[in-house]
């Protein structure tokens, strides 16, 4: 606990190092860091207005995938403009409100993110296990509600955070060896004892998680034990396919968080410059892979691209300044 004889004191500015040990390759490592980010943001916003464009889209699975695609653009947003900004520019100060504010969403997105998949994991164990009350078990009253549960159990878990952080007294040092702000790599910066910062940021946020893990593979198994029951091959293999790109997405989603996570936990002889790149590339590569793999695997995605863009060709050719 904090001692009432500390003054709570938070520098104005922290000073976010990049990636130590890589100092030399900022500017190498910002390229395709800029490209992975740009094409995040482009693919994912071109999913969003697909989604919302094409009225055969409307439907609660492609609902919750313009959810995701608004959190991977959120998650990336928070993090890469600042990290950019450090490699290029040399813009390393922070201000202590923005610090804390970009913990914050970190957190909350990536905690969002997992309840998300959850709620698309639920989506298609319906369509595949009760197809016949699909459309009774998923009104747009019961998709509304998930959303809000999604949007209020993200927020409610990771607000605590805020005042952790604020309670604390930094009278140590202000430089945060990373290129963005996390829980505890600024919680380790105070001069007082963060057992309570530890215990909840690896608690709380970690066991929701992997409550969310637990309850996907269980709609999945039910889901595969519903399709070996279908009677024909196509059968099986058209159910099959419409879980494909959620897999898909699902893997490249926990699999890095938990390999980062474990790498944190066990593996004290990796360098600090590698947990820091791999904490880079786990907030770009995901979003950026997400819409392309809807986009691959999701037939009526593709043809509303398709459709979306040839609208928009045809009104430039039609303009009068086409």
């Amino acid at each position: 606990m904090i001692d009432n004889n500390v003054t709570i004191f938070h520098p104005a500015v922290f000073v976010l190092l990049g990636i130590p040990g890589l100092e030399a390759y900022h500017t190498w490592l910002s390229v395709p860091l800029c490209l992975m980010y740009v094409t995040a943001v482009f693919g994912n916003s071109i999913l969003i207005v697909v989604i919302i464009t094409e009225r055969n889209l409307h439907e609660p699975m492609y609902f919750f995938l313009s959810m995701l695609a608004i959190t991977d653009i959120l998650l990336s947003t928070t993090t890469v403009p600042k990290a950019l900004a450090i490699f290029w520019l040399h813009a390393h100060n922070i201000a202590f409100d923005a610090c804390v504010t970009q913990v914050f969403f970190v957190h909350t997105m990536f905690v969002g993110e997992s309840a998300i998949l959850l709620a698309m994991a639920f989506d298609r164990f319906v369509a595949i296990c009760a197809p016949l009350r699909y459309t009774t078990v998923l009104t747009w009253h019961i998709v509304g509600r998930i959303a809000l549960a999604i949007v209020l159990r993200s927020i409610c878990i990771i607000f605590p955070v805020i005042f952790l952080l604020k309670r604390l007294p930094f009278c140590r040092t202000n430089i945060v060896p990373h290129s963005y702000c996390e829980h505890i790599g600024v919680a380790r910066l105070a001069c007082a004892d963060i057992t309570v910062n530890i215990w909840y940021g690896f608690s709380v946020p970690i066991v929701m998680v992997i409550m969310d893990v637990i309850l996907i593979a269980v709609s999945y198994l039910l889901i595969l034990r519903a399709v070996f029951r279908l009677p024909s091959q196509d059968a099986r293999h058209k159910a099959l396919s419409t879980c494909g790109s959620h897999l898909c997405v699902i893997l490249m989603f926990y699999v890095p968080s938990f390999f980062t996570l474990l790498t944190h936990r066990f593996g004290r002889n990796i360098p600090r410059h590698v947990h820091i790149l791999l904490a880079n590339l786990y907030v770009v590569v995901p979003p950026m892979l997400n819409p392309i793999v809807y986009g691959v695997k999701t037939k009526q995605i593709r043809e509303g691209v398709v459709h979306w863009f040839l609208d928009i060709k045809t009104q430039c050719c039609s303009s009068p300044l086409g």
